[in-house]
């Protein structure tokens, strides 16, 4: 199943360059949570300070609450993830405390 998320930045191009570069070298133990949890792929787009991430999951394994769960288990995860909000931003859409925001598809082809 695909998944499409949204989350901003901080509108900071040092942050910005400094989180991007992250990713281009993600965490060995966050790749491997991932796809333990039946992320098969991801893609993270930006433009400006808005990303858009496209998720795609086995929907045999994959559990958003489980994941979520395993993440604030894991302390290599949790401290990935206390990394990011140094860079990340909630959508003005966002919960309380809430990060990548599902987004509604309204076209299809």
């Amino acid at each position: 199943m695909r998944h499409c998320l949204a989350l901003d930045l901080k509108d900071d191009p040092a942050l910005i360059a400094e989180y991007e570069a992250h990713h281009r070298n993600i965490w060995p133990e966050v790749r491997a949570h991932l796809h333990a949890h039946g992320v098969t792929g991801m893609e993270i787009y930006r433009l400006g300070t808005r990303m858009v991430m496209l998720m795609e999951t086995d929907d045999t394994r994959y559990d958003a609450e489980a994941m979520a769960a395993a993440t604030r288990d894991d302390p290599k995860i949790r401290e990935w993830e206390e990394l990011m909000w140094k860079f990340q931003a909630p959508t003005p859409w966002a919960g309380a405390g809430e990060k990548w925001v599902a987004m509604a598809r309204i076209f299809e082809l």
